[in-house]
This record gives structure tokens, sequence and C-alpha cells, in this order.
């Protein structure tokens, strides 16, 4: 759960910038190709141009690697939430943090379909992408605490930061199973299961 940005190009002639987030592309592509734990970082730096010791100054292992430039991603997400105005209904204004974070052009989905595979079913990162998501779900709780006049570390901010992760989670694995869907109507819905509460879905007798 996390954003995609478009592959760096240079000019001919002229060496690519070195970004997050090209490491992180080119890394995705051999992800794809190799496995995620057949690829080395070694592999990585030789296809990105770059020296071993240059790729860890951008990252810290080779786990942190499909996350990309997440902590400025994050940061956007906060100042997004902190830039809404002030009567919008907290439902509202997660849903609007949800959607915008998880955007990303048309022309990059197949290599985000390939971030969000990784990230969610390789084994060897399961632990550290626990790690990341206290990170995004602190973020939601800090905005759940300033709009209830809680702390961040009180139940119900707590308990809507699992929830939203639980949305976008639920829509990314809905996401990966069938390309005709789109994204952002499987996070609306989930998110609207948010707003409404379960009280509101339709049920069956148990049989």
């Amino acid at each position: 759960m996390t954003r995609s940005r478009t592959p760096g190009t240079g000019r001919i002639g002229r060496r690519p910038a070195t970004t997050p987030d090209r490491i992180s592309n080119i890394a995705l592509a051999l992800f794809a190709e190799h496995g995620f734990e057949e690829t080395s970082v070694d592999q990585i730096a030789e296809a990105a141009g770059i020296a071993r010791r240059t790729f860890f100054r951008y990252f810290p292992s080779k786990n942190a690697v499909p996350w990309g430039a997440f902590d400025t991603h994050l940061s956007d997400m906060r100042d997004l939430l902190a830039d809404l105005p002030e009567d919008i209904p907290l439902a509202e204004g997660l849903t609007r943090a949800l959607l915008d974070f998880n955007s990303f052009p048309p022309d990059v989905a197949p290599l985000h379909r390939t971030r969000m595979e990784v990230i969610l079913n390789a084994p060897a990162l399961q632990a550290y992408s626990m790690v990341m998501y206290t990170g995004w779900r602190e973020v939601i709780a800090e905005y759940v605490a300033a709009r209830t006049g809680q702390r961040t570390t009180d139940h119900l901010p707590r308990t809507v930061g699992w929830i939203v992760l639980g949305v976008a989670l639920s829509a990314y694995e809905q996401w990966l199973t069938d390309e005709s869907l789109e994204l952002a109507d499987l996070l609306r819905s989930g998110s609207e299961t948010l707003a409404h509460g379960l009280a509101s879905l339709p049920t069956r007798p148990a049989h």
C-alpha cells in the first residue's frame, strides 16, 4: 500500500538521476522476473547503474525497496489531512486521504500491481511490512485524535487506524485478483462500510 511513480528517464547521453523511486521501480522489474528472495542488492545496484554503497544511501535494506519513498508519501498524507476543512465529516476526510494516497497514473498500474504483490505476498517481507503499516496507521490515528479531542494512543484513534488500513489492504487484495477492477472503486466501497458501519449492511439468516 504505497504510491507508484513513473520511472525516471534521462536524456540521451545523460545519466538518469538516482532517486528512491527510480531504484525501487527498477528493483520491481527484477522482482517480477526473478522473485523477491532470489533478487540480490548487487543485482539491483547493477541494474540501476549505481554502486552497492550508493544503494544503501537510499535504502537500509532490500526489504525497504518495494516501499519506495514511503516516508515522503506519509508526510504528504499528513499534510493533506491537516489541510482538510474542520467541518468535513470524519469518514469523508479519511476517504479523501485514502484515495489520494493510493492514486497513481494509469500507465504505471502494471508496475504498481507488481509492487503490491511483493508487499502483500513475499513471505520474507511480512515482518518489515508490519513496521511500515504502523507508521501509516499512526498518521490516521493522529487525524482521528485531533478531530475527536483524544490522544493518538487512545483506543478509538487506534481502532480507526486499523480499520482504515483494513479497507486499503482488502481493496488491494481484491484488485490483484482481477485486472478489470478499479482500485479507487474498491477503496470507495470499503470506505462506505467504514462510514456507515456493519449495521447498514444487508444480512440473511444463517442456515
